[in-house]
């Protein structure tokens, strides 16, 4: 028996003990309707930490987690609302605060994890969006509320997914962090529904600091770093201070790749704490392939980093010939010079 199994009786037990004295009829519960963010969390693995650790162990490590992250999001600014065996529904009255919250919980359930599970990690996949919510018996309801939950159930580990309404509430700073996954269909709604990706790990960069010492160091020794890139006899140069380049069918992105598979915002190259990383963005995927190697790395939603030389391929696997591909070669060379600033530029 899972988890949300031995949850659903005990909250079935529950509403029972909450009729009247005659059973006949539910008590009366005072309502209420607001604007609300609602953020449906839930945590990635736990089918597997079940089989893999018994019902016992594994019942204490997701309740232990999930009644953390409730203190989380309430630390955060957030109302937990209910658990939901291995997840857990929270209301923000502010749809900035439900993203920031999100944004640093991957770190908060990771450090949680290290401190009293040790080697036990579970993932967190997160939906947020924005609208009016009713509040009553302890529950909420709304269209808000069913799509934060299917966008939950649609997102991937360590990736949380943003409605529309929600996405246009956010400040601009807010909206640079955010990638379209296009219009998808979501269980519920008559149209294609516009979903976005928020990047969390550059939210938490954001805050980052390098101190002074450090910094020094740094310009003594020059780290010339680049990722060369071609597609179809089109070349590119992407040094760490030209920032992310993206990949895809719109006409606005540093790459555009004319190809029906490729996603309008497919994917996106950046360098990162000394790394050159691949993030997918994309409805169909993106396809690595290292050097020599005769099978590919599938990016669905995920990221990766990139080393050496190899093949990206967009939408589809690169052993098709019909695929849109880019070939691409990680290049670090260290010298001990003091760094002169940014060297070369982007051509297509």
């Amino acid at each position: 028996m899972t988890f949300k199994n031995i949850f659903h009786i005990l909250s079935s037990t529950e509403e029972f003990t909450s009729l009247d004295m005659d059973g006949a009829h539910p008590k009366a519960a005072i309502s209420t309707e607001s604007c609300k963010a609602v953020l449906f969390a839930d945590l990635v693995g736990s089918t597997g930490l079940f089989e893999e650790k018994g019902n016992v162990v594994a019942t204490e490590v997701i309740t232990n987690c999930t009644r953390a992250l409730g203190q989380h999001f309430t630390s955060k600014g957030g109302q937990v609302v209910k658990y939901l065996g291995d997840g857990l529904l929270v209301l923000f009255d502010d749809g900035v605060d439900a993203v920031d919250a999100a944004a640093h919980t991957r770190d908060f359930l990771y450090d949680f994890n290290l401190k009293y599970h040790g080697n036990i990690m579970l993932g967190l996949k997160i939906g947020i969006e924005y609208g009016q919510v009713i509040e009553q018996g302890g529950d909420c309801y709304g269209d808000a509320v069913n799509v934060a939950a299917r966008l939950g159930e649609r997102a991937e580990s360590s990736e949380v997914l943003l409605g529309e309404t929600l996405y246009a509430c956010l400040p601009e700073s807010k909206r640079a962090l955010c990638h379209s996954l296009d219009r998808i269909v979501i269980k519920g709604k008559a149209d294609p529904f516009q979903v976005w990706r928020f990047d969390w790990q550059s939210s938490t960069e954001s805050t980052l600091t390098t101190p002074f010492e450090l910094f020094r160091e740094r310009m003594d020794v020059a780290l010339t770093q680049r990722i060369d890139i071609d597609l179809r006899g089109r070349h590119l140069q992407l040094l760490p201070s030209d920032g992310p380049l993206v990949v895809g069918r719109n006409q606005d992105c540093g790459l555009v790749v004319d190809d029906s598979r490729v996603s309008r915002r497919h994917a996106r190259i950046t360098w990162i704490g000394g790394q050159c990383t691949l993030a997918d963005f994309s409805s169909n995927g993106t396809w690595v392939r290292f050097g020599t190697e005769k099978t590919s790395v599938i990016l669905k939603r995920d990221n990766c980093v990139l080393h050496g030389q190899g093949i990206i391929g967009l939408g589809s696997a690169p052993e098709d010939f019909t695929t849109a591909t880019l070939s691409f070669q990680v290049i670090s060379d260290q010298r001990g010079v003091r760094s002169q600033g940014r060297s070369g530029s982007n051509q297509l």
